[in-house]
């Protein structure tokens, strides 16, 4: 059993930046393909950037977040910069021991997290 704590959400203005963290406990992470989703009001939960030994972005991120790990601490970060409005959401990490491909597609998710609010003001 892994759980996933999210942390690094909050409030902030357009075109400034913000590191999430995904901790993880139970298992070690290393093992997983490891990403983040999120779920804007109103909107269905959509991907965004998933690590395993490769990185995949949506579109709409690339060049502004990136994902990483440090296997040490058991954490994956995902640092966002030059955020827009709509980048508002909840953020959920998300576990699998699948592929990055399937991850994507938002199927065979092993472990979520609770999500953690990112609020983007204009």
């Amino acid at each position: 059993q892994v759980q996933l704590v999210e942390s690094g959400g909050g409030l902030v203005q357009a075109g400034d930046s913000l590191r999430l963290s995904c901790a993880a406990s139970g298992r070690t992470l290393s093992s997983y393909a490891v990403g983040w989703f999120r779920q804007a009001p109103g909107k269905e939960r959509e991907f965004v950037a998933a690590i395993s030994w490769m990185t995949r972005y949506t579109d709409s991120v690339k060049g502004r977040f990136t994902i990483s790990r440090d296997n040490a601490k058991n954490t994956v970060y995902l640092q966002m910069n030059s955020l827009k409005p709509e980048d508002t959401a909840v953020y959920y990490c998300a576990a699998t021991t699948r592929s990055i491909a399937t991850m994507m597609s938002g199927s065979g998710i092993d472990y979520w997290g609770k999500g953690t609010l990112v609020t983007v003001s204009s």
